[in-house]
C-alpha cells in the first residue's frame, strides 16, 4: 500500500484513518509518537512494579534487621519507565519518593 493511493484517491480517508490506527506498537510512527513507552506492555509495566515493591520490601527488612548504631540503608531506586524522570526531581523533600513515608517515619512504626 502506498500513501500516494490515498491522494489519487484510490484509498478513503477512513480507510487510511483505520490502518493508522490500528498500526503495530513497533511501527515508526508509534515510536515516534510515545517514544521508548511504545514498546511497554501491561505486564512489563507490572512486572516493574512488582519488582519496585520486593525491592521496598527487602529494604523495609532490612531497616528493620539492622544494627542501630549502623549508617541507615539508602531508599531502592525504582526501575526506570518510559516517559518518567528518573533524577532527582522524583523525590519529594525527604528525601523518598512522593507518596512514601520517610525514612524516619518507617523507623518509628517499625519500633516496639
Amino acid at each position: 500500500m502506498d500513501l500516494l493511493d490515498w491522494h489519487h484517491g484510490r484509498l478513503s480517508s477512513r480507510r487510511l484513518a483505520v490502518l493508522v490506527r490500528h498500526l503495530p506498537r513497533d511501527s515508526a510512527l508509534a515510536r515516534e509518537l510515545h517514544g521508548e513507552g511504545a514498546e511497554w506492555t501491561v505486564t512489563d509495566h507490572l512486572l516493574a512494579q512488582v519488582a519496585d515493591r520486593l525491592a521496598e520490601a527487602n529494604w523495609m527488612f532490612a531497616m528493620v534487621h539492622r544494627n542501630e548504631d549502623s549508617e541507615p540503608l539508602e531508599y531502592p531506586e525504582p526501575v526506570s519507565r518510559p516517559g518518567r524522570p528518573t533524577g532527582p526531581g522524583d523525590e519529594d523533600d525527604a528525601g523518598s519518593p512522593a507518596g512514601m513515608p520517610s525514612q524516619e517515619e518507617l523507623a518509628v512504626f517499625f519500633r516496639l
